[in-house]
């Protein structure tokens, strides 16, 4: 038997350049903690790195109870490196410049963060989880879920703590509910740190 599994999907806070969180990131994983607090949490999972584990343990204030698990697969990694004759004609240029000036892709760790953290979950009870990780492998699973070609994740770009949610349910394809929300955030911590023509309309 299978049941529904409930993914919270979250880009770890703002951090400064040593890697740790910057005031305005745990002030962002406090408040992300907060929207969730309704919900009935069963585990929070986090990368190694001390932006994810600190977001995640900050988070995790606002849950009590709610058990905190480390996990490799949620570490900040190249999931896919895209071939030049995979990308779109107009923009694959830029695309895979891009691409590879990153670390090579760990396509097996990419498989089995979509193994731990995805599809519906055994049992008959709907399981809540939440993924604190990083901009590429968040791109990487909100990929997966719409089964879009494995070069897409390069143009999905997250904002420090906004919420991604993503629905498996048995027999049924995977349902983005909910995609880069920063609702939870005040205004001035809604700063993303990517380039201005992000906010062009």
């Amino acid at each position: 038997m299978l049941a529904t599994r409930y993914l919270f999907l979250t880009r770890h806070g703002e951090a400064a350049p040593t890697g740790e969180l910057t005031e305005a990131g745990r002030r962002q994983a406090v408040l992300l903690g907060r929207r969730l607090r309704e919900i009935p949490i069963n585990a929070v999972h986090h990368g190694p790195l001390p932006r994810a584990s600190q977001t995640a343990a900050l988070l995790a204030t606002q849950l009590p109870g709610v058990p905190i698990y480390v996990d490799k697969a949620a570490g900040d990694f190249v999931p896919y490196t895209p071939m030049r004759e995979e990308l779109p004609e107009t923009s694959g240029d830029l695309l895979h410049a891009f691409a590879r000036q990153q670390p090579p892709a760990d396509e097996e760790l990419a498989a089995e963060a979509e193994r731990r953290f995805t599809g519906p979950v055994p049992g008959a009870e709907t399981r809540y989880e939440v993924l604190v990780t990083h901009n590429f492998l968040a791109g990487w699973l909100v990929r997966a879920s719409q089964d879009a070609p494995p070069w897409r994740w390069l143009a999905l770009n997250h904002a420090n703590a906004a919420l991604t949610v993503i629905q498996y349910s048995p027999g049924r394809p995977a349902a983005l509910l909910t995609y880069n929300d920063v609702g939870h955030l005040t205004a001035d911590l809604r700063w993303t740190g990517f380039s201005p023509e992000f906010y062009l309309p």
